[in-house]
């Protein structure tokens, strides 16, 4: 390396907006710039890009392709959030820059909102609560909805979030089953060869996979097909992970029972037809939207960038 490259600012480069304290701690420890604040970003990289060693972005933004050719000192990007797919991290690894994300920290409240969103469907608690509200209650009682103890829940996505969301059901004496890419050994739930098989067993089919270009469209029309008139779809992992156009058709056409939904193909635009239909409860990606997580995320993002600047390595590199 050149003199002058050595001698060149080592500016932490922040992508977008994150979380208060994680930008107050980046101003605070490092060279930090907001991509975001420059009047010309463009400009700004041709300039500077040179000076950048380190990037630190959220999951849902990712570092794109191009921007990482206009840093040809970048070492680290480092992902607010347990979600990657949006930087392609072979084409990183492969020019010489290691990626991290924030797993484990956000692990315990996804579980959380998936097995509420479980509750919520099938027990219809956003739609009652509209009844309440609307006054519909003084004119009859609420129609029946359907039972969560003891249905055959299927977890398409064994990982950390998978096997948290399992541990909770249990407690409902649920059936468990699951399709990963390989059997888990240490799980006594029943193990699916595909996700046809899983859906065409389980009551509810809970998404818990991670994103990206290997699970694209996974929960096909054949596998909402197999899920019947009287399953249910939970997605708390990607939106690109459903073939939403099939979900919608299978929705409207009464193909399957219901679906509850934290994440979109094109967040944050939800297809309207799904605005209408009281058996789709719609979240607005929050499965890991608590103070506290979100604090802990940004704590473990921070630690990365840190031990990257002053080790060259990664605490919570990602899996290629």
């Amino acid at each position: 390396m050149s003199a002058t490259a050595e001698q060149a600012p080592r500016t932490v480069l922040q992508i977008c907006p994150l979380l208060p304290s994680l930008d107050k701690a980046l101003a605070s420890r490092h060279h930090a710039v907001r991509l975001t604040d420059q009047a010309d970003p463009d400009a700004f990289l041709a300039e500077h890009g040179g000076e950048v060693v380190a990037a630190v972005t959220t999951a849902r933004i990712g570092v794109s392709d191009a921007l990482m050719d206009a840093l040809p000192r970048l070492g680290a990007i480092v992902h607010f959030g347990v979600g990657y797919e949006t930087t392609n991290v072979v084409r990183a690894r492969a020019r010489g820059i290691d990626v991290s994300n924030t797993p484990d920290v956000l692990t315990d409240c996804v579980a959380d909102l998936a097995v509420g969103a479980v509750i919520g469907v099938l027990r219809r608690i956003a739609e009652a609560d509209r009844y309440v509200r609307a006054g519909a209650w003084e004119s009859g009682a609420f129609p029946l909805a359907t039972r969560v103890s003891g249905k055959r829940i299927g977890i398409l996505g064994l990982g950390r979030i998978g096997r948290a969301i399992a541990r909770r059901l249990a407690a409902f004496d649920a059936e468990l089953g699951y399709h990963s890419r390989r059997r888990v050994a240490d799980v006594p739930y029943r193990y699916a060869d595909s996700g046809r098989d899983l859906a065409a067993w389980a009551d509810v089919l809970v998404v818990a996979t991670a994103g990206g270009a290997a699970t694209n469209g996974l929960v096909s029309a054949e596998v909402l097909a197999a899920l019947g008139p009287d399953g249910y779809l939970v997605n708390i992992a990607r939106g690109s992970v459903v073939d939403e156009p099939a979900l919608v058709e299978a929705l409207l056409e009464r193909r399957i029972a219901g679906a509850a939904l934290d994440v979109f193909a094109d967040e944050p635009h939800v297809p309207a037809p799904l605005l209408d239909l009281d058996s789709v409860l719609l979240l607005p990606h929050i499965a890991s939207a608590t103070r506290e997580t979100r604090e802990a995320m940004g704590d473990l993002a921070h630690r990365n960038l840190d031990h990257y600047m002053t080790t060259g390595r990664l605490l919570t590199p990602v899996p290629l």
